[in-house]
């Protein structure tokens, strides 16, 4: 009865386990990278039709690759979480999570998007190794640079053209243009959640836009950005050629963009977490809605 007892909990402690990682990397987070590589994947379609195994690959290599980020970020930051009392609770301050059992954690990550770009094509699996490299780089970027955000922005833009690269073997501007708006939709909203942290990055030596300009310039950034996420969004219209319900989608997440930058004010940073999370992820939905329905209705409506 003992052994039987064991064995019934074995299933539990794996989910627990697992739900602990998943929290470490805050994979909850995917949704707001995730909906453009699936636009990628619905506008390469006009190039070359896909495949579900092509998809599930994809899709497995996207994962695998923000889980080894995410994973390498918590150990790189780990002596500084442990310093804020913002980040104080993360699972490796809080000693839930070994350094060890994240560094496992992340290279069996970054093994699993090396595989997966392998089962894609040749090239995918020798453009793994700097997509990787650039992955890891960024947990440094705020010792040396408050351009932090933008490489942020720039490594995470990277999933719609690594779709592309996938499914054709080549580059594309049109796609590029997604890429762009995912960059600057991520460095935007990093920026203002960076906000939180000014005090603490400028007495730690830290960098970031907040931490040299303040928090009303950095917001002005943000919204230059998001501006730029808007236009980039609204090209693709013209350079897929899309239905015109797409549009309609635009002008609503630019509405979204309005609310985000009016819920988050210099003196008032208590609705980040509402900016961040939910504002933010409904923009992200809705840019996949965006360009499903853009494209499936092309010539209907």
């Amino acid at each position: 009865m003992h052994n039987l007892n064991n064995n019934g909990t074995l299933p539990m402690k794996i989910l627990s386990k697992a739900v602990v990682y998943s929290r470490m990397i805050k994979f909850s987070h995917t949704i707001f990278a995730l909906p453009f590589a699936l636009s990628a994947i619905v506008l390469v379609q006009r190039e070359k039709p896909l495949d579900f195994t092509t998809v599930f690959w994809i899709i497995v290599a996207m994962v695998g690759a923000r889980s080894a980020a995410m994973g390498f970020n918590r150990i790189a930051d780990a002596a500084l979480d442990a310093k804020n009392p913002r980040t104080a609770l993360r699972e490796i301050p809080r000693g839930v999570i070994s350094k060890g059992e994240a560094g496992f954690f992340t290279a069996a990550s970054a093994l699993i998007f090396i595989a997966a770009s392998a089962m894609l094509s040749p090239l995918c699996f020798y453009l793994s190794f700097p997509v990787l490299g650039c992955l890891f780089a960024y947990s440094y970027m705020k010792r040396a640079t408050w351009l932090a955000h933008l490489f942020l922005g720039f490594t995470i833009g990277l999933a719609p053209m690594g779709v592309w690269v996938a499914v054709t073997g080549g580059i594309s501007g049109m796609i590029a243009v997604l890429s762009l708006a995912l960059m600057t939709y991520i460095a935007g909203f990093d920026i203002l959640y960076a906000c939180q942290d000014l005090e603490f990055d400028r007495s730690m030596g830290l960098h970031s836009i907040p931490a040299r300009f303040g928090a009303e310039k950095a917001m002005r950034v943000s919204t230059v950005l998001h501006a730029i996420s808007v236009l980039c969004l609204a090209g693709l219209y013209w350079l897929f050629p899309l239905s015109p319900v797409y549009l309609l989608f635009v002008g609503v997440i630019t509405v979204l963009f309005f609310v985000e930058h009016r819920l988050v004010n210099p003196h008032d940073l208590s609705r980040i977490d509402m900016a961040f999370f939910h504002v933010n992820s409904l923009i992200s939905i809705l840019v996949l809605a965006a360009v499903f329905s853009g494209s499936a209705l092309r010539g209907v409506l």
